[in-house]
């Protein structure tokens, strides 16, 4: 496995090992023992969650609030997705800057957001799936988010927004200036 930083402090590339041949591929997607001792951290992922979903689907920007923040390694089984995070820490010198990269089921790349981040996607192809590790329970009353559409953040998205496809609670959140960190 190798990993690249990013701009934003925390936040890593992971390219595992992809071992090929006649019968197809084999790739280690996670390795609590390799992952911690190469980012020299100490995360302890208690739960994965995976989605499906269209071209044009976008998700986020979603995070949690407090003691229920979480950490996630997020990558993609089938299809291809851009992932975006944004850096929510206010005591941060990346603090409102966003890094985005494209996931697909043929790079195998994955992305290590830390706790402290805004995370969302957009599916790039049908039938997309989507899957991460989080190191933190979901807690409903610690929902937080940030408009995917934002000013501040001026994420390119790379679709048209008129192929968009958001749920009702994405549609309604705060800005960047008005989101509670």
């Amino acid at each position: 496995m190798t990993i690249k930083e990013t701009k934003l402090e925390g936040c890593y590339i992971l390219q595992p090992n992809v071992f090929k041949d006649k019968r197809g591929y084999f790739i280690e997607s996670f390795n609590q023992k390799t992952f911690n001792r190469m980012l020299n951290l100490d995360v302890n992922f208690v739960q994965d969650n995976e989605s499906q979903s269209s071209k044009g689907v976008l998700r986020g920007l979603h995070y949690q609030l407090g003691e229920f923040a979480q950490a996630k390694l997020v990558r993609v089984i089938k299809g291809s997705v851009l992932d975006v995070a944004v850096d929510m820490r206010k005591d941060s010198k990346t603090f409102g800057e966003s890094v985005s990269i494209k996931l697909t089921e043929d790079n195998k790349t994955q992305l290590f957001v830390p706790r402290g981040f805004a995370h969302g996607f957009i599916v790039l192809e049908d039938e997309t799936i989507f899957s991460y590790k989080c190191d933190n329970f979901y807690n409903k009353e610690a929902e937080a988010g940030v408009i995917y559409n934002d000013e501040h953040l001026n994420i390119n998205w790379q679709l048209p927004s008129t192929d968009f496809i958001l749920s009702d609670k994405d549609l309604v959140l705060p800005t960047f200036k008005n989101a509670i960190v």
